[in-house]
């Protein structure tokens, strides 16, 4: 029998919560080795949280290539809290996000609505000054709450654009690279490693897989204690099957699991 955090746990923790859930959405990023799988001009994928065993949320992401002078793509992830979590914390997060054509970072921005909180962040990467530009603004009392630049290497992923980019790569469990990642306050080369192949049932059905861990926690990225693993399915498509976070009791296991991919 599992226990269930009690309410005051749970809204003391969402907002942790809500930040991991948008980083196992989105988390991964890859360099150094021959792309070998294309991306597709257009697709959705559709997901159902879990935290606890609970179903505590659905995401949604969005992937669209962007034709134009200067091509590149355009990614949207929205994300609502259902059930118990909706009714003491109701969540809805989007964010969106312009990459170049190499799927490095151009600008981000999350709008995040949790409970009577409104927050509005921007993010800009200038490439030829070699800075990002992070801005986060409290919509409800219309006050900047945090505001810096940072040095950027060449080119830098969002863990979207991360996400889409290990999707085009050959990666063979006992195989490993170093990623770049940046979250607009910090910019970090984290180690990906594919471990080995397993049978994953999720609601759109069974996939053959193959696990990626992404050393993002520990003092990289994040300073909190965790492991986060990926699953894509062992084909051409390499599509996002499962993301899981493992992380402190107090925040607990976050499993992203895919209902629909079109």
């Amino acid at each position: 029998m599992f226990r269930v955090a009690p309410p005051a746990a749970l809204l003391r923790n969402w907002p942790l919560m809500r930040s991991k859930l948008l980083l196992l959405a989105m988390a991964c990023a890859a360099q150094g080795l021959p792309q070998s799988n294309s991306l597709p001009q257009r697709e959705t994928l559709s997901y159902s949280i879990e935290w606890r065993l609970i179903s505590a949320g659905k995401a949604r992401l969005e992937w669209t290539g962007a034709p134009g002078p200067r091509p590149g793509w355009q990614v949207k992830l929205s994300l609502e809290s259902i059930g118990l979590v909706s009714k003491l914390f109701k969540v809805e997060d989007d964010y969106s996000a312009s990459l170049n054509q190499s799927l490095c970072i151009l600008s981000s921005q999350l709008i995040a609505r949790e409970g009577s909180r409104q927050r509005d962040t921007r993010i800009t990467f200038d490439y030829e000054g070699k800075k990002a530009s992070y801005l986060e603004r409290d919509l409800v009392k219309n006050a900047t709450l945090a505001s810096q630049e940072i040095d950027l290497p060449s080119c830098t992923h969002d863990v979207i654009g991360g996400l889409y980019y290990l999707r085009t790569l050959t990666l063979e469990p006992g195989q490993s690279v170093q990623a770049t990642v940046s979250d607009g306050k910090k910019a970090v080369v984290a180690k990906i490693e594919a471990q080995q192949r397993e049978e994953i049932k999720v609601p759109d059905g069974t996939y053959k897989t193959i696990r990626y861990e992404i050393f993002l926690f520990d003092n990289v990225l994040y300073r909190r204690s965790g492991h986060l693993y990926v699953w894509l399915s062992d084909d051409s498509r390499r599509l996002p099957v499962q993301i899981r976070a493992r992380m402190a009791i107090t925040v607990g296991t976050i499993t992203f699991l895919l209902e629909k991919h079109e």
